[in-house]
């Protein structure tokens, strides 16, 4: 089985999408997949179903949603047998399931990997974790609990990772020689998130290594403007040393030299 939030919600079991029945009953079930495995007492899940707004059946309305998704979980359990994915105990509802089967576990996991990779010098295996976390992207996470408080901590956590591997993704191409390639997606990246200086401090990398110098000045003389009229501050020291770099032509700006054939 494998829990999919990094998007509309979607639970697959060999290939196939479950079918999870009505938005609030999908509503329950992320609750359930955001607690990663804590209990959630049914005060709480009405608390989030309704807010204020919640009907006299309310918990009844639970205890069915519950009953169903039961059902849609493991279709082949037994009548009256006891469920072991969403069980109940003292202290409410858990969804008992591997972290593993979560795709935001799986995500952060690949993108906490491709910074290690990245960071113990081998761009080639960072880029090919930071590939799989973003194949797993779908949209935004816990899509059905859009706009709920209790949710945006979780949803901007997942979404800083989502960027990190971007970055990684671009970072480890440019270490592999592959400058140019990337100059497309670092344009639109720069335009998405003006007041990343990472994102400009690669931008302008890479257009200098592609013999475009007056070009990649010309970036960091925007970012610098953006920074100001936004913030109204200095671009960081890093930004200020490429700049630096940039007009010496420092030979350490050089792109890395491919490995050589074994």
């Amino acid at each position: 089985m494998e829990i999919r939030v990094l998007g509309p919600l979607e639970v697959v079991e060999s290939g196939e999408l479950r079918v999870l029945g009505s938005p609030k009953q999908r509503t329950l079930l992320c609750l359930l997949v955001l607690a990663e495995r804590r209990p959630v007492s049914p005060a709480v899940l009405i608390d989030r179903l309704w807010g204020d707004d919640a009907p006299p059946e309310a918990l009844v309305s639970v205890q069915a949603y519950v009953s169903n998704l039961r059902r849609a979980l493991e279709p082949e359990r037994r009548p009256r047998a006891p469920s072991r994915l969403l069980t109940r105990g003292p202290a409410g509802y858990r969804l008992d399931v591997d972290p593993s089967v979560v795709d935001a576990t799986r995500f952060t996991g690949l993108v906490s990997l491709a910074e290690q990779a990245l960071g113990g010098g081998d761009p080639a295996a960072a880029e090919r974790a930071a590939s799989q976390a973003l194949a797993l992207w779908r949209g935004e996470p816990y899509a059905e609990l859009s706009g709920q408080e209790y949710a945006i901590a979780a949803q901007a956590r997942l979404a800083e990772a989502r960027e990190r591997a971007r970055e990684i993704l671009i970072t480890a191409a440019m270490e592999q020689g592959r400058h140019a390639e990337v100059l497309g997606d670092l344009e639109a990246l720069t335009r998405e998130h003006p007041l990343r200086e990472r994102l400009w401090a690669l931008r302008a990398l890479a257009l200098y290594r592609c013999g475009r110098q007056g070009e990649s000045l010309d970036a960091l003389r925007t970012a610098r403007r953006i920074l100001a009229e936004e913030l109204g501050i200095d671009p960081g020291e890093d930004l200020r040393a490429l700049e630096r770099d940039i007009l010496a032509q420092s030979p350490t700006l050089r792109p890395p030299r491919p490995d050589a054939p074994t």
